[in-house]
């Protein structure tokens, strides 16, 4: 299954029974198997198409993702056919409410996203002994925090803000030692979005922005609520298990970065600066959206694992709690 990026002016789909048929400034310029495709990007609003499009799409499964003009975040996603499994639901809502399990299922997401810190800034080191000094201090800072996660008792676990302090510490020395092997012309000295500030920062964003779309699009074939997570607590408009299920990710886009712009496939001429904000052009986007469909696959296979498994858990827990329902019961 592939990923059908729309990132052209003057571009209009149709539907012409199976296949997506695209036109550019009203020329026909070829069809696509909607049967081939899994997710759909629609970068901007220049792109025409009307809802008969989107109802295709969404009947085959197909998630569409529709992406601000120029920043690096979701405007919008539409997902296909909801999973009617309510017991998975009902399990989910439970253990959302109920503390120790989330401090439990927290514990162990904090402690696999600090482990792969710590792997790349160890991975990095190797590569770049020239920037050993600041992968070092990272590695320092994070080493005995980790270790305390460790050591712990699994039976109690820290409580959810502790945790989120842990992290908090750990995050500025891993982009602190980041910032020492990225190429130096990119002014990139550690996080910040809302608007990015430099080209390291906007493909951070754009590469979890689309992890996140790919995890909601997880959960929901998988039957889970992407809205009701554990770590990242339930809040307005935030999909907080999705959230939860790419912390342990977050550092294989990292490194995914660091590779596009330490090998050139993303040029400081794609970028561009608009009131304080950094914008990655359409040349840049076609660059990073095509290696992103090459490179997530591995990414996207981990998440359709840990939803089903974590689906087939809740499954076996709530399924009690429909038992004494009958099909009789429905009202027609």
């Amino acid at each position: 299954m592939a990923t059908l990026i729309l990132d052209r002016s003057q571009l209009e789909v149709k539907s012409e029974g199976n296949t997506l048929a695209l036109y550019e400034a009203g020329e026909r310029r070829g069809t696509v198997p909607i049967k081939l495709i899994d997710r759909c990007i629609i970068q901007g609003s220049q792109t025409k198409l009307d809802s008969g499009v989107l109802m295709k799409l969404a009947e085959a499964g197909v998630t569409t993702v529709l992406m601000s003009p120029r920043l690096p975040r979701r405007v919008a996603i539409v997902l296909g056919p909801q999973h009617n499994d309510a017991a998975v639901r009902l399990a989910q809502a439970r253990h959302v409410m109920d503390d120790d399990v989330c401090r439990k299922w927290s514990l162990a997401l904090v402690k696999s996203k600090l482990m792969r810190q710590q792997r790349l800034l160890q991975q990095l080191m190797d590569l770049r002994p020239d920037a050993r000094k600041p992968l070092w201090d990272a590695q320092r800072t994070i080493e005995p925090i980790l270790t305390g996660l460790c050591d712990g008792s699994p039976d109690n676990p820290p409580s959810l803000l502790s945790l989120r302090g842990f992290e908090g510490s750990a995050a500025r020395a891993y982009f602190g030692g980041l910032a020492g092997v990225m190429p130096v012309g990119l002014n990139f000295v550690g996080r910040n979005r809302r608007p990015p500030r430099d080209p390291v920062n906007v493909c951070l964003s754009l590469g979890y922005t689309l992890l996140n779309s790919q995890a909601v699009q997880a959960c929901t074939c998988a039957g889970l609520d992407p809205m009701l997570g554990f770590y990242h607590r339930p809040a307005f408009g935030r999909e907080s298990l999705a959230c939860d299920l790419i912390e342990p990710l977050r550092p294989a886009v990292d490194q995914w970065v660091w590779e596009l712009l330490r090998h050139r496939t993303l040029r400081e001429e794609h970028f561009s600066f608009d009131k304080g904000a950094c914008v990655l052009g359409k040349a840049g986007r076609s660059v990073f959206y095509a290696d992103w469909e090459r490179s997530s696959v591995p990414l996207c296979r981990w998440l359709r694992q840990h939803t089903s498994t974590l689906a087939r858990h809740l499954r076996g827990v709530g399924q009690a709690w429909l038992q004494n329902y009958y099909e009789d019961d429905d009202v027609d």
